[in-house]
Order: C-alpha cells, then structure tokens, then sequence
C-alpha cells in the first residue's frame, strides 16, 4: 500500500459541499450517496483519502470546470453569510454596551440618592439624639432633683445605649460622605503607640464585661507614622471592637504593632469564631452580615468593615485578613514609619 499525497483543493475551505451540489441540481442524492461510500471504502486502504468534490469528478459525476464554479460560488455565499453574521454581532454588542452604560448611570444615580438619604437620615437623627443626651446628662449629675439607685443605673444604661446610637449615626454620615465624595482624610505625624493605648483603653470595659483577654503589643519605642488621626482611631477601635463582639467569653484579643524595615504591622488578632475562607470579601461589603437572618446572635449595620477598607485605602494601604472558621482571625494592614530626617520636617506637629 502506497501513501499518496493529499490533494490541494479549494474544497477544503467549505463545509458540507456535497449538500451544495445536491441544491445546485449538479448531482442527485443517489450520485452523492454513492461518492460517500467510495470515500468510506478508500479510508479502510489509504491514508490520505480524496476530497468529495475529487471523488465525484472521478466518477464522471460532473467536471472539474462544474466543482471549481461551485466551489467558488459556495464560498462566496459563505462569506457573504460570514459578513452579515458579523455586522448583527457588532450590532447586538453596540445596543448591549448601550444598555449597560444607562444601567450603570442609572445605578449610579440610586447609588448617590441612597447616599443623600442616608446623609439626611443621620442628620436629621442626630438634633433629637443631642436632647436626649443633655437632658440624662442633667438626669445624672442631679441638676433635676436626686436619683434611686434603680433610677441612676437605668439612666446610665440609657447613656450608653444613647453613645452607641451615636457611633451608629456617625458611622451612617461618614459612609454617605464616603460614597458622594472621595474619604476626607487630614494626614499629619502621630504616635502610633499612644494611639493604640488609647483605644485599648476606651475598649477594656467592654472586653471585661465579656471576661475577654485584651492585650497590647508594641516595642518599647516610639512609632511614628503619617495618618489621619481620627480616621486611623476609628479604624483601630472599630477592629478590636469588632474582635470583641465576635470572640467568646474566655477568649484573646491582642493589638500587636510589629515594626519592620521602613513600615509597621498593625494586627488584631482574635480567637473569635472566625470566618469562612471563601466569605472573607463578603465582610467589606456594606449594609452586609454573614448571617443575614431575623434570628442573628451579632448586631450591626454592616458598615464598620466596609469603613475600614475605605479608610486604609485612602491612606494608601490595604487590609489584609486570615481566618478560620472557630479558631480565629487576623485583621492586619501596614502604615509606613517616619524616618528620623522625616521627623525633623515637622517639629511642631
């Protein structure tokens, strides 16, 4: 058995070409059916195995002037189809990226009347909320007439479910102006280990009220890094606040500041309940909690985290977290460190 050299022929360039001939009335079916099974016949023997259109030639089935003009006629419609397929195509992709971009201004535009909503809301929240907290102020320090015991720890559960309405309020406004308006944020030095010594401080009635280890970790030196102060406050005690409510009683808390070549480590880590590795991107997201339901053990907006990515990034730096779910996270990001010919810059701030 000799192999013999496949045949060039412009019938390569188009399918299903005996159809085509059937449809010109160049062959008959039976004509077609019979030069199928001669092709089937030569595959069991050779290996490079005629074309169609070659094969009916060499039946005498028509000639070679009659393929080639097929061909040809074939291909063109072929293209011509190809050419039409293409202009719908582009069409639909033109009307779809049409649609799309008015989808997205429309979104857009519920994006900022949810933020004015917002911003108004907690606005208009907060005129009752400073009467409220006047008058129990008044309430306590006596100026309306002496208290019961029963009457001073009531107000004072009161103060302090009126300072967390507060924080709430105050969360609201800083998201709405967030999402009008690039984070606000007034960089200038600051000392980092103070800072942390305060929100430790502000946090510890909390964590032993829930019996929890709260413990802060630094070198015994001055970390001196660039930030919005305020912002970077309510970063740090929205971290370990948030480690507190999810960590059981009994657990750990550390705020640990772990200086390296021109940078600090920032970390709150927590033996808290964890989170699921495949969820993590899901707590950044605002207005959302992992467990969404009516019957959830954590309360919140769904705002703090969402916060705190926003504030880091406009500090340039990005929130990284390890979790497991049951054993604990880690919420950590970097803060670049003033160098000493940095401090001499800024001698009175």
């Amino acid at each position: 058995m000799t192999e013999t050299q496949p045949i060039l022929s412009p019938e390569i360039l188009v399918p299903r070409i005996g159809e085509h001939l059937v449809n010109k009335g160049l062959i008959t079916s039976d004509q077609l059916q019979q030069a199928l099974q001669e092709q089937s016949a030569l595959r069991k023997t050779q290996t490079n195995v005629p074309l169609l259109g070659e094969i009916l030639v060499k039946l005498n089935f028509l000639s070679r002037t009659q393929l080639d003009s097929a061909i040809t006629e074939h291909v063109l419609q072929l293209r011509a189809a190809l050419i039409d397929a293409n202009q719908q195509l582009e069409q639909r992709v033109q009307q779809r990226t049409a649609e799309l971009e008015k989808a997205l201004i429309k979104l857009s535009e519920l994006n900022q009347l949810k933020a004015n909503f917002i911003a108004n809301i907690s606005h208009e929240l907060r005129t009752p909320l400073t009467h409220i907290k006047g008058y129990q102020e008044l309430l306590l320090c006596g100026e309306l007439g002496p208290l019961t015991g029963d009457q001073s720890a009531a107000l004072g559960t009161i103060k302090r479910a009126s300072e967390r309405l507060e924080r709430l309020i105050e969360d609201l406004i800083l998201y709405a102006t967030s999402e009008r308006t690039h984070m606000p944020i007034n960089i200038a030095p600051l000392e980092l280990c103070t800072l942390c010594r305060e929100v430790i401080e502000h946090s510890r009635r909390k964590a032993d009220d829930q019996q929890l280890d709260l413990v802060f970790v630094s070198p015994e030196r001055s970390l001196q890094v660039r930030a919005d102060r305020d912002k970077l406050n309510w970063v740090l005690f929205q971290l370990v606040d948030n480690a507190i409510k999810f960590t059981p009683t009994g657990g750990k808390i550390h705020l640990e500041l772990a200086p390296e070549t021109d940078c600090v480590n920032v970390q709150v880590i927590d033996s808290g309940i964890g989170i699921s590795p495949n969820r993590i991107t899901e707590v950044f997201e605002p207005f959302h909690q992992l467990d969404g339901s009516s019957t959830r053990k954590y309360s919140g907006t769904g705002l703090g985290l969402s916060l705190v990515k926003k504030i880091l990034d406009a500090h340039d730096t990005t929130i990284q977290v390890e979790s497991e779910l049951g054993k604990g996270s880690r919420f950590s990001f970097r803060l670049p460190l003033i160098t000493k010919g940095e401090e001499a810059k800024y001698p009175h701030e």
